[in-house]
Parts: structure tokens; sequence; C-alpha cells
């Protein structure tokens, strides 16, 4: 497959429970500020480049969001995800201490999933780096059918409580507005077409994807990516999907999460109606007959054998062969037992705090499904503790966060984005990172020379 820049932007939900002491509990506004107020307090803001290469600011709406830096591997990126949330978790828990301290009641929680009881919705947006040789609209045109259907694989389930309670494959499905606009909130589209590649214009542009799902399991965060690099080196590489475009796609999104476990008919523009199951299994048997997957890492295999897996349990019914791997998998088998255990209904506030405790990250629910081998993780915790603080190595993250790294150390004012690093330094120059695969940039180098000309004329005089 063709080497590709790809992230991930996770808004996070925010509240304070009350912990049945002290003052009533925070706001979210104000959990949200209490959250970032270490930063604040260090002269920074609430958005900050973080040394790792990533993104960590307060979003519109009092959402938490941590953006991971550019990777252009699948294992890369699950540790900066993972990272992201460990940060996450670490502030949250500084802020707990301080309402501890202040005697307010409350502990604040964050929670990595896309609605909540008041009907919000948090998103989980996906970036896929593009060449720029083809009519983009074209292109995404061509891939709605793809990122609609492909729910059966990598939706983070959920219950619908609509009517009579029952499992649903896509939090997110029901937000959708439509296939493909610029819009991004007040009407949300499956791909987002505002053209800002972060990237030398006249050879790349972004596709910024809005309907995923916020997803806990690592295997179903890796095997999305991997089935939507693979389809986009596929089409690429010249491959056609027009005439498997969707008659009615955001009539189907809403009917294929509507019962967790269906495999619906769809039709297609041209009248041609096919199960959900088939069309996923033509848009990859087309795509592998254009891509070479050989020199596919063990990951990347290991994901494509994961998405026939998926296919083959929808089709079958018998969902067991996935029930590790794949959040709406994993979600099926604890609620289903939970009911049973407990003589219950999926409406019972129980089974909706479950489900809250299954995406918070400032809980420990998750290690103690990877621990008990209820959920398989892939990434090894010793990684991640490294991915905190150590960008990817492949990209031009790389010197990005040795540039930040290097400059907090020396507590120089760095200003840095996505394309830009800017030291407060007469004699530095402006560094410009227009090529998102680069690791390496002299106006950078120049940069780290200046910060350790200083540091070691501070050495010398001390």
């Amino acid at each position: 497959m063709n080497r590709r820049i790809f992230g991930i932007e996770t808004e996070y939900g925010i509240t304070c429970a009350s912990t049945g002491s002290g003052d009533a509990p925070l706001s979210a506004e104000e959990a949200a500020h209490l959250l970032f107020e270490p930063l604040i307090k260090a002269g920074r803001s609430t958005n900050v480049f973080w040394r790792n290469g990533g993104r960590l600011y307060l979003d519109v709406g009092a959402h938490p969001e941590f953006a991971t830096a550019e990777c252009d591997r699948v294992e890369d990126l699950l540790l900066q995800v993972r990272a992201g949330e460990s940060l996450f978790a670490e502030f949250a828990d500084v802020a707990n201490g301080v309402l501890e301290q202040r005697g307010r009641g409350g502990r604040i929680h964050l929670f990595s999933t896309n609605e909540d009881a008041a009907g919000n919705s948090f998103g989980c947006h996906e970036n896929y780096l593009l060449r720029r040789n083809r009519n983009f609209r074209d292109v995404a045109d061509a891939l709605v059918s793809f990122f609609v259907t492909r729910q059966i694989v990598t939706g983070a389930g959920h219950v619908h409580r609509d009517g009579v309670p029952r499992l649903g494959y896509s939090p997110r499905a029901r937000f959708m507005d439509d296939p493909v606009s610029a819009a991004t909130t007040n009407s949300r589209p499956i791909i987002n077409t505002r053209d800002e590649p972060l990237a030398n214009p006249g050879e790349y542009r972004r596709m910024h994807v809005i309907v995923g799902d916020t997803n806990v399991s690592e295997c179903s965060t890796a095997v999305k990516v991997v089935m939507t690099h693979l389809i986009l080196s596929a089409v690429e590489a010249g491959v056609r999907i027009a005439d498997l475009a969707l008659k009615d796609p955001m009539k189907v999104i809403s009917q294929i999460d509507f019962q967790l476990g269906s495999n619906i008919e769809v039709e297609l523009v041209d009248g041609t109606r096919m199960s959900v199951t088939r069309l996923q299994r033509e848009l990859k048997r087309r795509a592998l007959a254009v891509v070479d997957t050989a020199d596919a890492s063990p990951l990347t295999l290991r994901m494509l054998d994961l998405w026939d897996r998926a296919l083959d349990a929808v089709e079958s019914g018998d969902h067991s062969s996935v029930a590790t791997e794949l959040d709406w998998a994993i979600k099926e088998r604890l609620f289903t037992r939970f009911v049973e255990r407990s003589n219950c209904g999926l409406d019972d506030p129980r089974v909706a705090r479950l489900e809250l405790a299954y995406h918070d990250i400032t809980a420990d629910f998750r290690r103690r499904l990877e621990e008990s081998g209820q959920m398989v993780r892939l990434t090894d915790p010793s990684e991640v503790q490294k991915a905190k603080s150590v960008p990817p190595t492949t990209t031009r993250a790389n010197i990005r966060g040795q540039v930040i790294a290097a400059a907090e150390d020396a507590k120089r004012q760095l200003g840095a984005d996505w394309l830009h690093l800017r030291l407060d330094d007469h004699r530095a120059p402006h560094v410009v990172l227009s090529d998102p695969f680069a690791v390496a940039d002299r106006d950078a180098d120049r940069i780290l020379e200046l910060i350790a000309e200083q540091d070691t004329g501070l050495a010398s005089f001390a």
C-alpha cells in the first residue's frame, strides 16, 4: 500500500459527578477549565502542541480534545491515541486532587464516547493524506458507500433507547446529516470537503472523515484505519467503485445501525440490491486486486484478516470469533451477560452505567477487560508511556516534537502548530514543515542549535 500520513482527533465528554459531600459538583465548563488549569498557570494555554508531536486543546462546547501526531504506521497511531488518553487521565487525577483539597464535592470523569444522555454528540475524526492527483469530489462521492457500511466492522456499539431498547452498531450514525459537504458541526457530513491540507497544497490534500465512532478496543481503531488506508490506496491506483455508490446513503446509515447483527440489503444507484457484507467484500476484493500488500506489516495483515472475520460473524450471526476484538461485539457480550445475570432489560439504568464505564478513560474498566482476556490489547504499556513524550520518528512530528521538547526544557518561548515553528530569537529562522514525510529540517536544526547555545552559556556562567 502507498505510504500515507494519518491521524485521529478525539473529543472527550467531561462531567463532574457528585461524591455526596461538599459543594455541588462543577459544571462541564468549570471542570474543563480546571482540567487545563496547570497548563494555563504554566503560562501556556488551552491549545498546546505537546512534545510527542500531538495537540491537546479545549474545543468548542467544553470538549477536551487530543489530536495525534502525524503517523505513517498503524502501530504508532495506536500508541499516540493511547498516550493522549493517558495524558488526559493524568490531568483529571490532578484536577480531582485539587477538588479534594478545596473541599469541593465531585469527581471529574472523561469519556471516549460519541453521545450523551442529553443528545449531544462528540466526534472522533480521522485524517488521511491524499496526493492531489484526482478530482477529490469524485473520490469522496465514491467512498461514501464504504464509510456508511464500514460500521458493521468498526462500530463502537451502543444501546438504542428510543422505543424498544436494542443494541446498534454505531452511536455516531444518527448524528450524520450529509454524505459530503464542507460543514463540520451544525450539519455533519460523512466526509468533510474543506480543503485544508496542512502540507504543501500543490501536492497534497487531507481527507477529513467525521462519521467514525470513538473506539475503545485497539483492534477496532486499527482495523478502521487499515480498511480505509487500503481503499484509499486502491482509489489512488485507479480502481473504480462508483458503481457501488448507494442510492440513499443517509437512509442506509441509520438502517444498518438500527439493529446490531443485521445484514440488510441496500440499494445502489443503478437499482442493484446487495447485502451490506457483500458490498464490503466487493470493495475489499477490488482494492486487493490493484494494491500489493506483500510488504504490509504483520499488524496490517492481521487487521485485513479481522475485516473478513467480522463480515463472517455478521453473516453467520455467531459473533464469538470477534468478541474480544471489536467494540460492538465486546459490548454485546458484556451487556447480554449482565442482563441475563441481573434479570433486567437493556433500559435498566445499570446498563447505562456499564456503558459509561466502558468509555471512561479516568477509570480502569478497560484495563480490567484487557487483563482478563475479554479485550485484546495491541500496544505495550511501556511503549505507551514513552509515546506520551516521544513523537513518531518517521514523519515531521519527529521534528516538531524534538523542538518543542528542547524549548520546554530550556524554558524558551516557542510558537508551534502543524506547519510552523517560531522561536523567540531574532536569529532563529521561521520553520515551515510543508513536507509531512520529512523527519529532519535544516531550519529546525538551527533552532535546536540556538537553544543548545543558550543552555551551554548558562551552564558556563553558573
